[in-house]
């Protein structure tokens, strides 16, 4: 979406010339408003992005001038004026920087928490809505509607400016910024809530944030590593429902349908950055998506493997969604009752049936699992169970069908 893509662009045009991050994010949001309502009558405009960014500039000097009460602000709005005025600082259509890199690097601020540093940077850079980032963080809308508020304060009050970071802060914020490509990502590849199974307009963006990170620091191996876990996802994203939408499982799909352009080019990536130190997350879940990608057929996955790496990214990222995710390794590996024993040990010490994030997949996993040892009716009750904990109807409308098929 053409909105989406600019966004970020605007937002890092206002920010770098006013100084202001918060207001600058309310103004692209004015902006943006203005444009639906415009351009669907009057048709887009031969600059987009320079259209936005000249009526942002007037919304932020009305929204500085709108507070007078301190001194700070009436200079502010002098300064933002004279900014105005000189035109070798106007935006225009000569603007072809892509600041969304430099906008990340911002809302990885030090002052942020590494919590609001992603949800901010889902906001800002990622266009996700508030009760998109709060389903990814597994709480509510208006709680994290506040934190996200909090943090542009936090960025006000530290002076942040929109500029590169210092070397001693550069890694962890590159971290965050890592992670928070990662969520835009899965929250595009499989959509929290609506009636599409995958939203493009975020997988697309996070493919080419990511590939912007990895081009601006070529020896980060867990960048590389994470681009590598993109493609190789999005490399099956054609064949994951049928031609009558219904979801298909790995298992099911037709591989002849997966790219194989992305496939070769991810597994090129984590091949060559795979030994390079010692492997991260994002190389860990890399490498797994390769073993997939080179089973030419279900039965001819390395499940075993698959399992032992899985094993490997629990201990250095022992998360609710990679234990899930073991236990269906294991369980095909080493069979379902083996893979049933893991799950209820896992829900006893960590409460995966209880975290928000694998609530409803921990029943979907445990149906598909009793499905296996042959008791279908408890099968059928599980998948009922776990269709009423998803607001995504593709993933509903297959797990009542599974539900169906075996009653």
């Amino acid at each position: 979406m053409l909105l989406r893509a600019e966004a970020p662009q605007v937002l890092g045009a206002l920010a770098r010339r006013f100084g202001r991050f918060d207001t600058a994010e309310d103004a692209v949001q004015e902006a943006l408003l203005a444009a639906s309502r415009t351009w669907p009558a009057q048709g887009v405009p031969e600059d987009p992005r320079g259209w936005l960014i000249r009526i942002g500039y007037r919304r932020m000097v009305d929204l500085l001038r709108s507070d007078q009460a301190r001194r700070r602000r009436e200079r502010e709005v002098g300064l933002a004026e004279l900014a105005m005025q000189e035109t070798h600082r106007r935006a225009g259509p000569q603007q072809e920087a892509d600041d969304s890199l430099t906008l990340l690097l911002l809302c990885c601020h030090p002052a942020l928490s590494h919590t609001s540093q992603v949800a901010l940077t889902l906001r800002a850079v990622g266009g996700l809505t508030t009760a998109e980032i709060a389903h990814a963080y597994g709480t509510s809308e208006a709680t994290m509607g506040t934190r996200i508020s909090r943090a542009k304060q936090q960025l006000t009050r530290a002076g942040a400016r929109f500029t590169a970071p210092t070397a001693a802060d550069r890694p962890g914020r590159v971290s965050a910024v890592m992670k928070v490509l990662y969520l835009v990502f899965n929250e595009g590849y499989a959509a929290s809530a609506g009636g599409e199974l995958a939203r493009l307009d975020l997988t697309g963006e996070a493919i080419r944030l990511t590939r912007t990170l990895v081009d601006a620091m070529p020896d980060e191996a867990e960048a590389t590593g994470l681009l590598a876990l993109m493609l190789l996802t999005e490399s099956r994203r054609a064949a994951r429902t049928g031609d009558d939408g219904r979801l298909l499982l790995l298992d099911e799909q037709d591989r002849t349908r997966w790219n194989r352009e992305l496939i070769r080019e991810g597994t090129e990536l984590i091949d060559r950055v795979w030994k390079r130190g010692e492997p991260g997350p994002y190389r860990f879940q890399a490498a797994i998506a390769a073993l997939h990608a080179a089973a030419a057929a279900p039965q001819r996955t390395d499940w075993p493997q698959i399992a032992l790496l899985y094993l490997w990214l629990e201990r250095l990222s022992p998360t609710a969604t990679v234990r899930l995710s073991r236990v269906v390794a294991v369980a095909q590996a080493f069979g379902p009752v083996r893979g049933l024993a893991l799950l209820d040990d896992l829900n006893r010490r960590h409460g995966l049936d209880r975290d928000p994030l694998t609530r409803r997949r921990e029943r979907a996993v445990r149906a598909h699992l009793v499905r296996m040892t042959g008791d279908t009716a408890g099968a059928a009750t599980l998948y009922r169970e776990a269709a009423t904990l998803t607001e995504n109807q593709v993933e509903r409308r297959y797990l009542l069908g599974e539900a169906d098929r075996l009653t």
